[in-house]
């Protein structure tokens, strides 16, 4: 078990935390929530003793052995694949290079056998003769192919990369596991199986997510942080959501006595309870629900932005054909005779585990790249407003957010672009910010402001959840549910492409799977999942 005593963390005259007594049991998940900018990695990172707290204690029970996710990729360049995995476990790691040492000497002595039947005893103790295949099913099922278990660490993209880092943070059966963003790079598939691994391993994990689906399925409490302090909740994302909302709403009805909002309060967390699944959530989840009081539910202090696209006018049937498009970047095909028609009303996830060839589409379809032969024609009644992923250029201005949101703006009154930028929670002295020194999240909510203001029938957006905190992640999420034009989408946010898809695309080396369906039942379809595993494995086999 792990726990915090009284924990502060102060940086001059600012408090980030304040006597934070917080208990961490095995068995349950944590995801640890908050707005940008809050602390949520900083917590980790005092939980594994990689930042010293300004006052306060951590506790770890005796032997247990804490695991991190580490974020530096090129740490274990000069490393096999597997072995940067088994590192995992520092231990049994020495241990087996000692023993790698002393087997190789010519000259073995008395003293040499003594100390090999000791290793040899710790070896076994702690599972070292599994110790290769463990790592080996921890990479297969993050999609590290078996010919690259044995390359060195720097011969693979950084998204592999990334995957063997978990690999080695799971590895071994940690007492105690601390993952901050664990999907960060992962495809799909890749994100499910973790979601697997997590919803069955039996100790304590601790994560940060911004993946509303992964925090759902994974976690059986929710700690957030909200000025500087952190409130542990039981219960998944969604409940925490729903619970701190219908505590705003009973705060606001003053007359309604305590027996009717107890009422409210059981039937909201039956509500929960019944719908309680997967594994070890289920039955632990139920209990600690049904003993919830009216005081264990608080309201969240934290504000979603408003946004919402309004079309100018209504497009018509003709949206846009995409006729044999290709393209290449550094002799790689990119896209490779594309082929397919939009139709109104149809909000498109393109999905698939190479990022690049999704970013390529969308730029050519918003004039920002040509294609090396094909064309495409956009319907004569559209109007489109593109959302790119690399978005820097954009605030490279020195310009304060009023007068950079009124440059794409027909109305050029102050106080209406103060409105947009209002809704998407700059206001006072937040709207003089410059554009220069936004943060990621910033930067995205400015680009959104943008599009609102376009009153465009077709959205195409690359990517927008990424740096965007839980609540703004949900008020995009509904927005684009809400929105009745045509959009083309990318996003790792699985929730987010399930709630809004209706048909999903996905550009493959043989080109393309093209379904009309929901994304989980997309991800169900047998005959995709062997049309991915031929694909796939063929392609990684001959890289």
């Amino acid at each position: 078990m792990i726990s915090t005593s009284n924990i502060s963390l102060r940086f001059g005259k600012r408090t980030l935390f304040e006597d934070v007594n917080l208990k961490f049991a095995p068995g349950n998940c944590y995801g640890i929530i908050g707005a940008n900018g809050s602390g949520k990695s900083t917590f980790i990172k005092i939980l594994s003793g990689e930042i010293e707290q300004t006052s306060g204690d951590v506790i770890i029970t005796p032997g247990d052995r804490l695991a991190t996710l580490k974020q530096n990729q090129f740490e274990y360049d000069e490393c096999q694949v597997i072995k940067t995995v088994i590192m995992g476990h520092q231990k049994l790691y020495s241990i087996m290079e000692e023993r790698d040492v002393l087997y190789s000497k010519e000259e073995f002595s008395e003293k040499d056998g003594i100390r090999a039947a000791e290793l040899e005893y710790e070896f076994a103790e702690l599972y070292g003769w599994e110790a290769e295949s463990e790592a080996a099913e921890l990479l297969s099922g993050l999609g590290i192919i078996d010919e690259n278990h044995t390359k060195l660490m720097k011969d693979l993209t950084g998204n592999e990369k990334v995957k063997v880092l978990l690999a080695q943070a799971l590895f071994g059966n940690p007492d105690i596991l601390l993952l901050d963003e664990p999907t960060n790079h992962l495809d799909i598939i890749s994100i499910g199986w973790l979601e697997d691994f997590l919803e069955k391993f039996k100790n304590t994990v601790i994560v940060i997510s911004h993946d509303r689906h992964f925090l759902n399925q994974v976690c059986t409490h929710i700690a957030d942080i909200d000025f500087g302090h952190i409130q542990m909740y039981t219960g998944n994302y969604d409940f925490w959501l729903e619970s701190s909302q219908l505590a705003a709403k009973q705060a606001k009805d003053a007359n309604k006595k305590i027996e009717a909002k107890r009422a409210e309060l059981q039937e909201f967390i039956f509500r929960f309870s019944a719908n309680a699944s997967k594994s070890k959530q289920a039955t632990s989840r139920k209990k600690q629900l049904e003993n919830l009081t009216l005081e264990d539910i608080k309201p969240s202090s934290r504000k979603m932005p408003y946004i919402a696209f309004k079309p100018e006018r209504e497009a018509g049937n003709n949206i846009l054909e995409i006729n044999n498009i290709t393209k290449n970047f550094d002799d790689e095909i990119l896209l490779n005779n594309l082929t397919f028609k939009v139709e109104k009303g149809d909000k498109i996830a393109f999905v698939g585990p190479n990022d690049l060839v999704k970013t390529t589409l969308f730029n050519i379809l918003a004039y920002e790249e040509k294609s090396d032969k094909g064309s495409f024609i956009w319907g004569a009644t559209t109007k489109h407003a593109y959302f790119p992923k690399d978005n820097a250029d954009f605030f490279d201005v020195d310009l304060n957010l009023i007068d950079w949101l009124r440059q794409y703006s027909i109305e050029k009154e102050e106080s209406y672009i103060r409105g947009f930028l209002g809704r998407m929670l700059f206001s006072g002295e937040e709207s003089l910010k410059k554009a220069n020194v936004l943060s990621g999240g910033e930067r995205v909510r400015c680009l959104l402001a943008k599009m609102m203001l376009t009153g465009s029938n077709v959205l195409i957006l690359d990517g927008p959840t990424n740096h965007l905190d839980l609540e703004a992640i949900s008020a995009l999420n509904n927005s684009l549910i809400d929105f009745p034009g045509t959009i083309l989408f990318s996003s790792h946010d699985h929730q987010f492409v399930h709630t809004i898809a209706n048909r999903i695309i996905e550009i493959i080396p043989t080109g393309i799977i093209d379904k009309r369906m929901t994304f989980d039942e997309y991800l169900a379809d047998e005959n995709i999942r062997k049309i991915h595993m031929d694909v796939y494995h063929e392609v990684a086999v001959n890289l």
